[in-house]
């Protein structure tokens, strides 16, 4: 573990906030849903965005060029007027972009780096750095969400992005993983069909477990795992809290199970003091299952999580149903930050 772990300088009202794309085009191909995002940050949180060139840049040029993605990421960690960088959607390649940042670049100029699923790689490579940045706020699926900005979204937004701490978290009362299509030209004027939560659902152990934040996207956890280039000295992961979400493209429980088992057997999983689970996405453009069908892929997921906690580190408590990751409303959770974990309480709290 870094021997320091900085929270970069929280932002104030009127603060520029970088937009870019380092993971996938898909702003060019929606512009609407980039000018909406743009259009909430200045109206509703007051920021002033800039966007960066790659934010505007489609897929197949952001592809070819990691390089360009990498330029944009160091111009705005370097830009002394940017107090927030915002990453416009995830994707599946971002990984290649981490040989051509500047280490040295990041850590001089820490700042804050909101953004999830592919930008789970970033976010890896900020915490081996110690430098917290922020699953979460991303621009087009979480910022600039069809219909209204959900309060609990907006919420904790404002905490990630004025405060230097979320504080006590709180479960959503409702959520949504209603899938609205970006072509669509009234997608701003589409009201996602919230459904109502449950609140969080607790296993485990009963001892209270406190220690820094590590994870993301399990996906892009297990491509660090495969490549074996960017993760921490496994000593640095001894009393961490693991946060992991999987993605919309909806793997199969067996699949996330042999993940952790490969954890397990590499002695990573027995480290960790907790595990926070974000809530899955149940649906996607391609498939749409009944809400029988949603369930039961929710449970078979849950399962196959505690059952290999309970195999390989029984003893800590695990957090199901959290609301972050790829579901709506969501709270941007601070990778590096320090979480506490109270079973007894059932209480979260993420400085």
């Amino acid at each position: 573990m870094p021997s320091e772990f900085v929270v970069p300088p929280a932002l104030d009202p009127g603060d520029s906030v970088a937009i870019v794309a380092p993971s996938s085009g898909g702003a060019a191909d929606a512009p609407h849903v980039l000018d909406l995002g743009v259009e909430r940050l200045r109206e509703t949180f007051d920021l002033e965005p800039v966007v960066y060139p790659t934010a505007e840049k489609g897929n197949e040029y952001l592809e070819t060029h990691p390089e360009e993605r990498a330029r944009d990421i160091h111009d705005a960690f370097r830009d002394p007027d940017v107090r927030g960088i915002v990453a416009t959607i995830g994707g599946d390649d971002q990984l290649r972009v981490l040989p051509h940042l500047d280490a040295g670049v990041l850590r001089d100029n820490p700042t804050r780096f909101y953004g999830m699923s592919d930008n789970t790689n970033l976010q890896l490579y900020l915490w081996n750095l110690g430098i917290v940045s922020y699953n979460g706020g991303q621009l087009m699926n979480q910022v600039a969400t069809p219909g209204h900005l959900h309060e609990f979204t907006e919420r904790y937004l404002r905490r990630a992005f004025f405060e230097e701490s979320l504080g006590e978290l709180e479960p959503a009362v409702e959520w949504t993983d209603d899938v609205i299509d970006w072509g669509d030209d009234a997608y701003a004027d589409h009201e996602p069909a919230y459904e109502d939560a449950t609140g969080w659902t607790w296993r485990g152990g009963e001892e209270r477990a406190e220690g820094r934040l590590w994870g993301g996207c399990l996906a892009i956890v297990e491509w660090h795992l495969m490549t074996d280039r960017y993760l921490p000295d496994p000593d640095a992961l001894d009393g961490c809290v693991f946060a992991i979400e999987t993605a919309e493209d909806m793997p199969s429980a067996d699949r996330v199970k042999w993940t952790l088992m490969c954890m397990g057997e590499r002695g990573l999983l027995d480290r960790f003091g907790a595990v926070l689970v974000g809530r899955p996405a149940t649906r996607n453009h391609r498939e749409r299952p009944n809400d029988e069908e949603r369930a039961a892929y929710r449970d078979h997921q849950r399962e196959a999580i505690a059952g290999q906690l309970e195999r390989y580190n029984p003893d800590i408590p695990v957090v199901f149903d959290l609301d972050f990751g790829h579901t709506n409303p969501t709270l941007a959770l601070p990778i590096g930050g320090r979480a506490v974990i109270d079973p007894d309480d059932e209480r979260i709290v993420v400085g």
